[in-house]
């Protein structure tokens, strides 16, 4: 018995979301490498001052995070693709995993808000430093995607003393062109004032893990009972 069309259907949304998993998974570990392994940050992993720093912690998560999620696609994509229900049963108790931890650490944001909000804001504090002492060009390009992202400026706010001005989007209005939010506090309150909304974020990404596996266990009992009928079949015939 081949696939039906319900297994079907989540065999090719398996692959979709394997193939955005690995471009994700590849830009997160791609990142936290650079990072890790510039000429311009790496002796910061060697400053013993600097080993619980936001920029530290940050870049480690990075690296980790992008490792797993390319684990999980080599299962998934390898079970998926080849029909192989060994690999998809890892792929299903590892999303399940994900899914779990992405929840509870949605719902963590959301009760320490404050203290997440400032330690992102430490982040963004250490590449800015960063860059105004090494004027790395690839540190210039994630400085002014959190700008534009944010429409912020900087650590001052003012455009016109900012050392990272470059960087910073184009005023909205006449005002903006003298004081900009400082991107630091933008930051901070993105995390404190709108807590319940990155909560649902995690959660909605949470949702998406959930539905992934749940695909993948449609695809696993199909081929399950695939396998039977040949089985029963071939035992039939022999």
């Amino acid at each position: 018995m081949a696939l039906d069309g319900c297994g079907l259907f989540c065999k090719y949304i398996l692959i979709i979301f394997n193939i955005i998993f690995a471009v994700v998974g590849f830009a997160f570990l791609g990142l936290g490498l650079w990072l890790r392994f510039s000429d311009n940050t790496r002796a910061i992993f060697h400053v013993e001052e600097f080993s619980s720093s936001a920029f530290v912690m940050g870049v480690t998560v990075l690296i980790a995070l992008g490792a797993v999620m390319l684990f999980v696609v080599m299962f998934g994509d390898y079970g998926a693709c080849n029909e192989k229900r060994c690999a998809l049963q890892v792929f299903s108790a590892l999303l399940a995993i994900l899914a779990t931890l992405v929840v509870v650490i949605g719902v963590l944001a959301n009760i320490k808000s404050d203290e997440v909000g400032l330690r992102f804001a430490e982040l963004y504090a250490s590449l800015y430093a960063l860059y105004v002492a090494n004027q790395d060009p690839g540190i210039a390009i994630t400085l002014t995607f959190i700008h534009n992202t944010l429409h912020c400026c900087g650590v001052t706010g003012f455009p016109i003393m900012e050392l990272v001005k470059h960087t910073c989007p184009e005023p909205d209005g006449f005002f903006e062109y003298i004081k900009m939010d400082s991107c630091s506090g933008v930051i901070a309150g993105v995390f404190i004032g709108k807590a319940p909304m990155m909560t649902g974020i995690f959660v909605g990404t949470g949702v998406l893990l959930m539905t992934a596996m749940v695909c993948a266990i449609v695809l696993l009992n199909q081929l399950k009972n695939t396998h039977q009928e040949r089985t029963v079949y071939y035992s039939n015939v022999y």
